[in-house]
């Protein structure tokens, strides 16, 4: 099994006008796949967020392995 970090980002416009991308919440997650850690991602991140949809929050969502250091 490995670990992936999960980042849920969205696009907001700042004060001067410009975009600019926010993390709306990270997460560690232990998964078999990328595709199973954003999986369980999504599931936990409305759980936490109290959503019916992640995309609510997040234009995209970002996938890392974490930095795992024995």
């Amino acid at each position: 099994m490995s670990r992936f970090v999960v980042q849920f980002m969205k696009d907001v416009l700042g004060g001067n006008g410009r975009e600019r991308e926010v993390c709306q919440g990270s997460l560690e997650i232990d998964a078999l796949s990328e595709g199973q850690a954003t999986e369980i991602a999504k599931l936990k991140f409305c759980e936490q967020q109290a959503l019916c949809d992640w995309s609510l929050h997040a234009d995209r969502i970002r996938i890392d392995a974490a930095d795992v250091h024995a």
